[in-house]
């Protein structure tokens, strides 16, 4: 007799996710298309009030340019986004991007690069001066408020990307492979930081990401992307305690769920790689 795989056995259909009931960003049969390329088709997804999804699926697939149609910057094609019941069709207060470059402004100092937001939301200078060193503290650059983006290491430009986010205190994070453009060790320390900050700040974020370990470690949830167009093939719960650590990466459901995860994007990758030689 066959027995069902614990985790396989919870797959959804595709394009389904559950509504909940505390839904920050709701998702709703979002596509896109470009002239006849039509990059995703269907999308339903909710992410709920202090959750993180994690969203993974092979290149091309339309990761960010989903994670855009979330911000607000380019327009779907059909569907639509909601963030706390208002409908996005241009980017909104209290919604926070971050990108894989660290998009730093090279003459300004990390104080100003931090408080480049707030300044444009219209803070005062009283304010920005209380609230920029409290990020800054918060992100691992206590001492460095002066200096400037060429004299800062990769993962220290992220911290201070990550700081200038988080200095508006937004109620939805959107990050774009965030990690990807450092080395692995200092991906895996900023992991931890990010993870640490969220247990101190709990926000609703939408984390992109090409690494199936990263995103079994970050979400509460990861959002699978196959097809082409693409679609939702799956929406995985990652039942992990909180706060993790190290040590959730060698919890035995750790590697369960990461197996999972790639079990289920293995074919389409492998595809895709084929159809990339041609």
């Amino acid at each position: 007799m066959n027995i069902p795989h614990p985790i396989a056995a919870e797959r959804k259909e595709p394009s389904a996710s559950p509504a909940r009931a505390n839904a920050r960003i709701r998702v709703q049969g979002l596509a896109k298309r470009y002239g006849a390329l039509e990059v995703f088709r269907n999308v339903n997804v909710d992410v709920g009030d202090r959750e993180i999804v994690a969203i993974v699926g092979p290149s091309g697939c339309g990761k960010t340019t989903l994670l855009r149609c979330i911000d607000g910057l380019i327009a779907p094609s059909s569907g639509k986004v909601e963030i706390s019941g208002v409908e996005v069709t241009a980017p909104l207060p209290g919604v926070a991007m971050v990108f894989q470059q660290f998009g730093l402004f090279p003459w300004k100092t990390v104080f100003n690069n931090v408080a480049y937001g707030l300044r444009l939301a219209g803070a005062s200078k009283a304010e920005i001066r209380e609230r920029v060193p409290r990020f800054i503290k918060l992100v691992g650059l206590a001492g460095f408020e002066d200096a400037y983006p060429y004299q800062l290491s990769g993962g220290m430009q992220q911290r201070c990307g990550l700081a200038r986010a988080l200095a508006i205190e937004p109620s939805v994070l959107l990050m774009d492979e965030p990690f990807a453009a450092v080395d692995a060790q200092t991906r895996e320390i900023l992991q931890f930081e990010l993870l640490r900050i969220w247990e101190v700040r709990p926000t609703s974020m939408v984390f992109v990401t090409h690494s199936i370990e990263e995103a079994v470690l970050m979400g509460h949830r990861v959002v699978v992307l196959k097809g082409r167009p693409a679609g939702v093939f799956e929406i995985i719960e990652v039942d992990l305690p909180h706060p993790r650590t190290r040590e959730t990466l060698m919890h035995p459901h750790f590697a369960q769920l990461r197996e999972h995860v790639w079990t289920t994007l293995m074919d389409e990758a492998r595809a895709a790689e084929l159809q990339l030689q041609r």
